[in-house]
């Protein structure tokens, strides 16, 4: 039977602070529905011992750094994840509010409890990738990216991205930069925020899944990021579905409540290559 454990990363011990104040925001029936994040935590979903396969998934939901869209890109996805063999991480990261540090700090305390404790969890500490959503999905390339240079505690040892946000260049999404770098952001953060910049050849293999009639993150970010994987030999593997617009989590429904028609398919993709991966980094 699945359980879930809800663990606070820095029990009020935060290295950075976003200056935000009070609790958080719930808006329950928007496409963003946690606002306002001051305190990171990670939520465990623990697959039933029959069936779990050591591996586990750090998720980061998207919600262009203003807030989270929590239960269809992170929630649902951990359930099935779990339903699956897979041990998922839902990551509740704090808004930046421009503090750009704030995301990457929480999302590297995830991946060091996870390795930490991933006896204690069952997990091979070799088979600890990331997911990530749109702006989470520009949060997990981040980390992929920049782990590979700034030490390797921290890096996965695969990625996932849907629809990511990749770059800080003219082709962003302007939201998700302006509130995660500000308004008048430095030609030095954009570039050293863009990840197509930051892959390298110890950069984690990595799945990447978007749609053609995406409105909201263009298609070209993940193109971007794929060619700069490939230029650097990393195991890479792109996939545009024709149709689904933005947002669509794993129930096969996307942010503006129409259906994406290839979940099946996009579902099947995952599963196996996930389990298809070898211990060959």
């Amino acid at each position: 039977m699945e359980t879930i454990k809800r663990v606070n990363l820095w029990n009020n011990n935060m290295p950075t602070n976003s200056g935000l104040i009070g609790d958080e925001i719930l808006h329950p029936n928007e496409v963003i529905e946690i606002s306002n994040i001051t305190q990171a935590e990670i939520i465990i979903y623990s697959p039933t011992p029959s069936l779990n396969t050591g591996r586990a998934i750090i998720i980061c939901p998207g919600g262009a750094y203003a807030g989270l869209a929590i239960t269809p890109q992170g929630y649902d996805f951990a359930e099935w994840l779990s339903s699956i063999g897979i041990m998922a991480i839902v990551l509740k990261y704090r808004m930046p509010n421009a503090n750009k540090e704030i995301p990457l700090d929480d999302v590297k305390e995830a991946i060091r409890y996870v390795r930490r404790n991933s006896k204690t969890l069952n997990l091979d500490d070799n088979k600890i990738g990331i997911a990530g959503f749109s702006a989470g999905g520009h949060l997990a390339a981040l980390v992929s990216t920049l782990s590979s240079k700034d030490g390797m505690e921290y890096r996965p040892d695969f990625s996932i991205l849907f629809y990511p946000v990749i770059t800080m260049n003219s082709n962003t999404q302007i939201n998700t930069r302006e509130n995660l770098l500000g308004n008048q952001p430095s030609i030095e953060d954009i570039e050293a925020f863009s990840c197509e910049n930051q892959v390298s050849v110890n950069t984690p293999r990595t799945l990447i899944l978007t749609s053609n009639d995406d409105t909201i993150v263009s298609p070209i970010n993940s193109i971007m990021y794929y060619e700069a994987l490939r230029n650097n030999g990393i195991d890479s593997s792109l996939f545009i579905f024709p149709q689904g617009d933005h947002g669509w989590g794993i129930k096969g429904v996307n942010m503006f409540g129409n259906k994406f028609q290839y979940i099946e398919q996009a579902k099947d993709l995952i599963t196996n290559w996930i389990m298809n991966l070898t211990e060959a980094k």
